[in-house]
């Protein structure tokens, strides 16, 4: 798991340090995996680890980081999430809660749960129809 984790800081340009600090764990939370003091971290530090890196939590027990977005996946979410956010904010009545237009804090959690939504539905069809031949 520790070679797995490390795998995905060198991709995504950081040390095993750093990715403690950002989460707030303690330095030797890394430490003690790789000397084998931990055989496992638990399912909370996990799923925070693997929302750092927008991986599934598979990809760190794995090592198979499979269905990872490209940049052209990434293209297609941004203006499919704009369209989507253009259609609910010009659309009839608008977005309204309780009768009240809805104000910027409120339309940005919209936003990052919609972003999520594509996200996670856009790796789901990844992993569902490459063929075998193609997956790590």
């Amino acid at each position: 798991m520790y070679e797995n984790i490390l795998k995905l800081c060198q991709q995504a340009g950081i040390t095993g340090g750093k990715l403690c600090q950002d989460l707030g764990f303690s330095r030797s939370t890394l430490s003690d995996l790789k000397s084998g003091r931990i055989s496992s971290l638990s399912s909370q530090k996990l799923q925070r680890i693997a929302e750092y890196f927008t991986v599934p939590v598979d990809a760190l027990l794995s090592g198979k980081a499979s269905a990872g977005l490209t940049a052209r996946d990434e293209r297609d979410i941004s203006k499919k999430l704009q369209e989507t956010l253009h259609q609910l904010e010009h659309g009839q009545e608008g977005l309204m809660f309780d009768g009240e237009p809805i104000d910027d804090e409120t339309r940005e959690l919209l936003y990052i749960s919609l972003k999520n939504s594509l996200e996670i539905s856009k790796r789901i069809a990844k992993q569902k129809y490459t063929p075998k031949k193609y997956r790590d």
